[in-house]
């Protein structure tokens, strides 16, 4: 039997002994209910992140058993994509679906939870929040802003960007016009580049009317659907301004406090569940997406030249160094959690993944 076909056969029950039962009981069932709006800084159903926002709303809502029904909003319905910080911060909206890489404004501190030029990948952040003391951090300093953070996906590596022309040398970025975000672009700035936000779509405009020269938004599936393929064939790799970029869901802190203690541990399940799937989806549709390119597009793949993968890493290294002397002490202790779970974990990466992954190139007969 269902949550509602039972809801509504012990309704029926109720209402069998008598008005003054029935009476009681309808009141405290409604009391029990929430519609909570979900406000997301992506189109509706973008491959990627649109589709995850939807899982997400549909999953809190199933897990709780229909005693939260959430309504998702995309970018510009309810509000802006880039106002859905302050919509859930405000009790405009009760939660949001977005990245931690466009809240820098708020706090540089923020910035760390969902990527960092040369830092940690999809299976390593999470790890840092589980294990690595990451979560109260997290906790703390959106609390500041009324919010209870969680992560609940992640793009995996990202790509380096589309390009109008070919990167050479180091030179070739100076006053580059290049769509980022977060802490990817203090590390192009230092490189001479402009780095400018803004959404996919409007980056697609940008790069078709000549405004930008280049720019990154998530990696092939993604990027894809959005068509920058139309206006710049060299499509880059390695990814290093975002190593992975974590999804995140926000609730209203008010509203999370509120809820009985089932129901926080329904909207925590449905955040931790979805990291997995998420992050998978997007590298099975990213392999996919990517052949697609290539043999149907004319998409050039390129590598950046390693001296320029070094002037990067000097850069990211600059601006690191520059956060962990931020005048915020909250901040500091961000950067010092996250750089010490970085060292750990890219001592042991040598013998553990990276191992695997350069043995798994090496030539030798297998079935493909």
């Amino acid at each position: 039997m269902t949550g509602i076909k039972r809801r509504a056969f012990l309704g029926g029950a109720v209402a069998g002994t008598g008005a003054a039962a029935a009476g009681l009981a309808a009141p405290a069932i409604a009391q029990d209910r929430r519609r909570w709006k979900m406000v997301t800084a992506w189109p509706k159903n973008l491959p990627g992140p649109g589709v995850a926002a939807q899982m997400l709303a549909d999953r809190i809502t199933a897990l709780s058993g229909g005693r939260i029904e959430v309504e998702l909003y995309a970018a510009g319905e309810l509000v802006p994509g880039n106002g859905v910080f302050d919509a859930v911060s405000e009790g405009t909206a009760e939660l949001y679906h977005a990245v931690p890489a466009y809240w820098g404004s708020k706090s540089k501190g923020i910035l760390l939870f969902g990527s960092q030029p040369f830092g940690l990948r999809a299976d390593e952040q999470v790890g840092w929040l589980q294990h690595g003391g990451g979560q109260a951090l997290y906790d703390e300093i959106y609390g500041r802003f009324n919010l209870k953070p969680f992560l609940c996906g992640n793009s995996g590596p990202q790509w380096a960007g589309w390009f109008r022309n070919e990167i050479q040398t180091v030179d070739d970025l100076k006053g580059l016009r290049f769509r980022t975000t977060g802490l990817a672009s203090e590390m192009c700035a230092k490189l001479g580049m402009a780095a400018q936000a803004m959404g996919g779509r409007d980056m697609f405009q940008a790069l078709q009317s000549g405004a930008l020269d280049a720019g990154e938004f998530i990696g092939p599936w993604t990027d894809s659907a959005l068509g920058f393929y139309q206006v710049a064939k060299n499509y880059y790799w390695p990814g290093v301004g975002e190593p992975s970029s974590a999804e995140e869901c926000a609730v209203n802190k008010a509203a999370y406090e509120e809820l009985p203690d089932d129901l926080k541990q329904a909207v925590t399940a449905a955040c931790e569940s979805l990291y997995n799937p998420v992050w998978t989806e997007y590298t099975t549709k990213h392999a996919q997406a990517l052949k697609q390119l290539v043999a149907e597009q004319g998409v050039m793949v390129r590598k950046l030249p390693e001296p320029v993968l070094v002037a990067m890493g000097n850069a990211a290294g600059e601006v690191m160094a520059e956060l962990r002397d931020d005048s915020d002490e909250l901040v500091k202790r961000i950067v010092e959690s996250f750089l010490a779970y970085r060292r750990s974990i890219a001592d042991y990466m040598v013998y553990a993944d990276n191992g695997q992954m350069n043995a798994r190139s090496l030539d030798y007969s297998y079935p493909g």
